[in-house]
């Protein structure tokens, strides 16, 4: 036989052996055996071919079985890991559950792994609460001063309400809330400062955490600061609105006092026209009264000399005005 014909042979025989320990991993059997886990070599043959890795269901199930977890069925890892789940996950945190005495079923921790939530990082916060900083919440009391308060709030993971609660920023909007609220609440800024317990004691009260997937443990306030004097500046602003009001309105009134100038000295005008109209007519009217008899020559010269006489007294009038006020 040729050394060619040889090799060949001998790859063959390798890349079979590959095929076969793959598709029916005695190793993985072997292991489980000795485990005292019952599980056949034609199981994890047609795991294979169901997509699911047989490293995975066999693993997680020594796991299980070697806590003392019974129960827990090949066929429901495989659906659960079927379904888009993480099977090691989902065992790690029920031995860690059942080491820390933390009621949890098998069924309650798959649902929590599909809602998409770290069902292993919720059964050790379950066990170590975790502590969340708030951002700087700024509240004004009742004198107008505006506090800055920073708060830290320990919660533990409530498994029951961990399917359908609200997370980590609901608390956080919530207790945000409450502070506001119990801020607002103080006549004083001062009660806040010498307090700042207080703002604790009330927020604990709203029973903030109902709905949610936490249970608040604390609420322990971090920092207060002392921002601006918000009461001033509102004060400010309502003067400085007021006197823009107030000069508009004066505006407004100076303009109808030029607009009832202006219409005055209109109809001044116009009076003054028909004056000089009327005046005009004097003349022709005298005109026809000569043509048609009805005014002599003599009644002419009377009403001359009554213009005259008229014409001197307002000019002795005038003098005595001017002479008074040189006086």
């Amino acid at each position: 036989m040729e050394p060619t014909s040889t090799i060949g042979i001998a790859i063959a025989i390798v890349v079979g052996l590959i095929l076969f320990l793959y598709f029916i991993p005695i190793g993985l059997w072997f292991s489980a055996l000795v485990s005292g886990v019952q599980i056949s070599l034609t199981q994890l043959f047609l795991m294979r071919f169901r997509k699911v890795p047989p490293g995975v269901i066999a693993r997680a199930m020594i796991e299980a079985h070697k806590a003392g977890l019974e129960g827990i069925k090949r066929d429901e890892l495989e659906a659960h890991f079927l379904a888009g789940g993480h099977v090691e996950n989902v065992v790690h945190a029920l031995v860690s559950a059942e080491k820390a005495n933390i009621p949890l079923t098998f069924k309650m921790a798959t649902a929590i792994d599909l809602a998409g939530r770290d069902v292993l990082q919720a059964v050790r916060m379950s066990v170590n609460p975790k502590v969340i900083d708030t951002p700087p919440v700024s509240a004004v009391a009742k004198d107008g001063i505006q506090l800055i308060c920073k708060a830290r709030v320990t919660v533990r993971a409530n498994i029951k309400q961990l399917v359908g609660g609200a997370g980590e920023e609901t608390v956080l909007a919530r207790v945000g809330e409450g502070i506001v609220s119990s801020i607002g609440s103080s006549h004083s800024h001062k009660l806040v400062l010498e307090n700042p317990d207080s703002i604790s004691k009330v927020v604990l009260q709203k029973g903030l955490d109902a709905g949610t997937a936490f249970e608040i443990l604390s609420i322990d306030i971090a920092d207060i600061d002392i921002g601006k004097n918000i009461g001033a500046y509102l004060q400010m602003d309502q003067a400085q609105a007021d006197k823009n009001i107030a000069q508009a309105r004066a505006e407004e009134r100076r303009a109808m006092a030029v607009a009832l100038e202006q219409e005055m000295k209109a109809k001044a005008q116009e009076m003054t026209a028909k004056v000089i109209e009327a005046e005009a007519q004097i003349p022709l009217a005298i005109a026809e009264a000569f043509r048609s008899g009805n005014l002599g020559i003599m009644d002419y010269m009377k009403y001359k000399n009554i213009m005259a006489d008229t014409a001197m007294r307002d000019s002795i009038s005038k003098d005595g005005n001017i002479a008074t006020e040189l006086k």
